[in-house]
């Protein structure tokens, strides 16, 4: 049986250079509207009523006022096209790697599943719930004394009655204390970066049935 592939986006690496020449014509077409402008305007002034030297000079200071901004908009569009593309290059290197990213899933294969909790602060008890897809919870892991960011754990597949649980689909919830008090943690999911897409709010990456998440969500590369 054959199988399609993601083909991972070409990049440009010429975009940022391009988008910087459009944003400096665009910057020199209103500069020399502007020009033209004043020098109408000075060709029809009235000889009794003469332009000043303090309004022309108002009006050439303006003309770099708006020079200076398009160049500065030009510069940041340009660096804003190569931080893209050198995201969209970064993240096309991790197509077939398994990455943690926030989920609530967990897939039990083997009799081995790997997912992992990410914790704001460092916790005295960590404890972790598994359920399966009724909502029956099948395993409870409680750890102590964890330091705070992402951790990787896994379950062997036992249920809290020692028998095996069957391969497939589960999903895992997390309560972290410090001095009795609740604090923020997160679960974790494993999945397998199967493509990467460029879209409005930058770069994602496909995590098959994890769906779609930016670089920021990804907390663990293996």
């Amino acid at each position: 049986m054959s199988a399609i592939q993601d083909t991972p986006p070409t990049v440009n690496p010429f975009a940022p250079y391009s988008a910087q020449n459009t944003a400096k014509s665009a910057a020199d077409d209103i500069q020399d509207r502007f020009l033209k402008l004043l020098v109408t305007q000075m060709k029809n002034q009235d000889p009794l009523n003469p332009l000043d030297n303090a309004q022309v000079t108002t009006q050439l200071a303006q003309i770099s006022t708006v020079n200076g901004i398009e160049k500065l908009n030009a510069t940041i569009s340009a660096m804003a096209s190569g931080i893209t593309a050198g995201q969209s290059l970064q993240a096309a290197g991790m197509i077939g790697k398994d990455v943690l990213v926030p989920g609530s899933a967990l897939r039990l294969s083997g009799g081995s599943g790997v997912f992992g909790v990410d914790l704001a602060q460092a916790a005295d008890k960590v404890k972790i719930t598994i359920s399966d897809s009724a909502g029956h919870v099948v395993q409870v892991m409680d750890l102590d004394g964890r330091t705070a960011g992402p951790l990787t754990l896994t379950w062997d597949g036992k249920t809290t009655d020692g028998t095996s649980a069957v391969d497939g689909e589960y999903n895992i919830s997390v309560e972290a204390l410090r001095a009795d008090q609740k604090i923020e943690a997160q679960t974790l999911s494993r999945g397998t970066v199967q493509g990467v897409s460029q879209g409005k709010d930058g770069v994602g990456l496909n995590v098959g049935t994890l769906g779609t998440v930016g670089l920021a969500d990804v907390r663990q590369i293996y």
